[in-house]
């Protein structure tokens, strides 16, 4: 992803939030439920992945297709590693 002060702006707005709430206001603002939606089935996806589920597995638990568990499992890297380790 590319570095741009309208990302680093986006991001530090996120950064000052406090609360789940506060998270589904904002977000709510920002993108459309469908939007919120994908990002959070991809998330849960890469959890499963992580976590070496197998794909027919993770279709059931999440819906999502096998050409978009097969795109993020090419994706993961630190960031979700990250969140997956402090999530703990």
């Amino acid at each position: 992803m590319e570095k741009t002060n309208f990302n680093d702006l986006f991001f530090d707005a996120i950064l000052t939030l406090e609360t789940r709430e506060e998270l589904y206001k904002f977000f709510s603002d920002a993108c459309t439920p469908k939007e919120i939606s994908a990002i959070a089935q991809r998330f849960a996806v890469a959890k499963m992945l992580n976590e070496k589920q197998i794909y027919n597995d993770i279709v059931k638990a999440t819906g999502a297709s096998t050409a978009t568990i097969s795109r993020v499992n090419r994706s993961i890297n630190e960031g979700f590693e990250l969140a997956f380790k402090r999530l703990k």
